[in-house]
């Protein structure tokens, strides 16, 4: 799954790894090293600008509320439960299947979090003399350095009960999608640690390598039977993971540090 990620690029930055030919100041971010749901993310957007003459998409780069509600929802209550879509099932759920057909996008972030339960932790669990385990963070990102681009999907809710030049009347929501976890070794992995995606959680977000991503944001695809091969995993070994303080496990955190590598996992919470 993705339930927390970060990012921290600058829209500028962003405007030059996807190209983007159009974003505004007021929809800029600041860097977020804790990005959970209901929180506003960048997303990276074809689309035919708002009464434009000429109705050709253009890439943009927009700001989003994380948890899709679907165009026919009654409320947008349930927007913080739908964070992530599975790619196996997409393209065939009810809130999901109009966004894949024509509202793909991406989000773009350093990497995402995921926790683990540690092995003496388990154990305690198992023997019952422990309900609530201390699990320890991962962080996992492209052993590159680049842009983790993950495959999303947004969405246009209209509230009601507002009045149609209201600035709330219109909700832009997201969710992102995810896939089975790399069983393969990772590209660089912990000592004391999982040594594959696999071994951290069996989801993980889907990443998109750039050869996909004009052919993710092309409003123009719309067939399902196309779009399905663009949900394949990415080729193995491009990721590292390494753990990180369990600060980023409260939301209120925030800041670069949270990024810190670890020497190895937090006391009482070994792999």
């Amino acid at each position: 799954m993705c339930g927390r990620y970060a990012a921290s690029r600058r829209p500028e930055d962003l405007a030059g790894i996807f190209e983007i030919e159009k974003w505004e100041p007021e929809e800029s971010l600041a860097p977020d090293y804790n990005v959970a749901p209901t929180k506003e993310v960048h997303a990276v957007l074809d689309r035919p600008l708002k009464d434009a003459g000429d109705r050709r998409p253009v890439r943009q780069l927009r700001k989003l509320k994380w948890g899709l509600v679907p165009s026919w929802a009654t409320s947008p209550e349930g927007g913080a439960r739908m964070i992530n879509a599975r790619a196996e099932t997409v393209h065939e759920k009810p809130s999901y299947r109009r966004a894949f057909a024509a509202r793909r996008c991406i989000l773009p972030a350093d990497g995402y979090y995921e926790w683990v339960t540690g092995r003496q932790e388990r154990e305690l669990e198992v023997e019952g003399k422990k309900k609530r385990p201390r699990k320890q963070p991962y962080f996992v990102l492209p052993a590159d350095g680049s842009v983790f681009a993950m495959a999303g999907l947004y969405e246009f809710w209209r509230d009601r009960t507002l009045p149609d030049d209201h600035p709330q009347a219109w909700w832009v929501t997201c969710s992102v999608i995810t896939t089975e976890a790399e069983t393969a070794p990772l590209a660089v992995a912990p000592a004391d640690g999982p040594h594959a995606l696999a071994d951290i959680h069996p989801r993980m977000p889907l990443m998109l390598t750039p050869d996909r991503w004009d052919a993710w944001l092309d409003p123009a695809r719309t067939d399902v039977e196309d779009l399905r091969p663009l949900l394949e995993p990415p080729p193995a070994g491009l990721m590292r993971a390494y753990p990180v303080s369990t600060a980023v496990s409260n939301v209120r955190n925030n800041g670069a540090e949270l990024l810190k590598e670890l020497e190895g996992p937090e006391e009482g919470t070994l792999f």
